[in-house]
């Protein structure tokens, strides 16, 4: 089944949001338009209680972008983003959400964070991504959205592991910091990550 996993077109990581993602409204057109072309697509929602740890409003003395030890994983403290049922979580009101046939929920155990559409940082608790496209017989898919070098990298990891085989739409992600994406994008090309535009698409 051609299936497209679209990560995380929320408020908050669109410019002028709390963790804006540099460009980040750009993909919305594109991710838009290709959805046409698939069977099946899902979508993720970033979807945080107030006091959650990843916060660094939460952790007195400390900045934005501090890293700390949280349960025995490192943590970036992020400002307070798509915290739930705030305008910041919603998906942006370009981002066209008529075939998305699920919505996948995540971050929103208190004391870890989740990055990847799968499991959360410390691989404890599954978002029940996994079992759901297997259940639909999807052993490969296309990823899109917010950020390439976060939650799109992560999403991304934990797939392979899961055994799916993943193409990134490149022109239809953004990242917090291109240089990192690029370093990202040569280790997931070694592992087998197809990366193409939307242009390919058949």
């Amino acid at each position: 089944m051609n299936t497209l996993l679209i990560v995380d077109i929320q408020n908050d990581f669109i410019p002028g949001g709390a963790l804006s993602v540099p460009e980040g409204d750009k993909i919305i057109p594109v991710i838009n338009r290709i959805q046409e072309k698939f069977d099946l697509v899902v979508a993720t929602q970033d979807w945080h209680p107030k006091n959650h740890k990843s916060f660094s409003s939460n952790h007195p003395g400390k900045k934005v972008f501090d890293k700390i030890i949280l349960n025995g994983i490192e943590q970036i403290l992020w400002p307070d983003h798509c915290v739930q049922e705030s305008f910041g979580a919603e998906f942006n009101n370009n981002f066209s959400t008529g075939k998305v046939e699920a919505i996948f929920r995540k971050g929103m155990e208190t004391e870890i964070d989740s990055y990847s559409a799968f499991y959360d940082n410390g691989h404890i608790k599954s978002t029940g991504l996994s079992p759901y496209l297997k259940g639909r017989n999807v052993d490969e898919f296309f990823i899109t959205g917010l950020a390439g070098d976060f939650c799109v990298y992560y999403s991304i990891k934990d797939a392979l592991n899961e055994g799916f085989k993943v193409s990134v739409i490149e022109d239809a992600v953004r990242s917090i910091d291109q240089n990192n994406f690029l370093i990202i994008k040569k280790e997931l090309k070694e592992r087998g990550v197809k990366f193409i535009t939307s242009n390919q698409l058949v």
